[in-house]
């Protein structure tokens, strides 16, 4: 379904996490304020430090799925001759935000528990 590609450490990784991850990644994006498509594309590759890239196909569903949520709305502004569509987080965005956040603080926090060596009790 995901056609993003993530790569640390020359190493992919699987498509199951992108996808989840991808909500999050749009939603703080657009905390940050309003953007267009392209734009939210080029923030994510940059933000990754190229590690992360997507393309216009797999966004555009996410943010119409985003939308039907009521997470966010869209509007057009006609920029140097052509319209162009803006994304704007709305209320019930900023609390699914706020939720995932605290999940994948949680789960981080769990796996990096769970990968920390510890000293064994004998």
């Amino acid at each position: 379904m995901y056609v993003w590609i993530l790569k640390r450490n020359m190493k992919v990784i699987s498509k199951d996490l992108i996808a989840a991850s991808t909500i999050p990644i749009v939603l703080s994006i657009l905390k940050e304020g309003d953007d267009y498509g392209y734009n939210i594309i080029k923030k994510v590759t940059e933000r990754s430090n190229g590690n992360l890239k997507w393309n216009e196909g797999s966004l555009y569903p996410v943010l119409l799925k985003l939308g039907q949520k009521g997470c966010i709305r869209s509007y057009t502004i006609k920029e140097r001759g052509r319209n162009r569509k803006y994304y704007t987080i709305q209320k019930p965005g900023y609390a699914l935000l706020e939720k995932l956040k605290g999940e994948w603080l949680s789960l981080n926090k769990i796996l990096g528990e769970l990968w920390t060596p510890t000293v064994s009790k004998i």
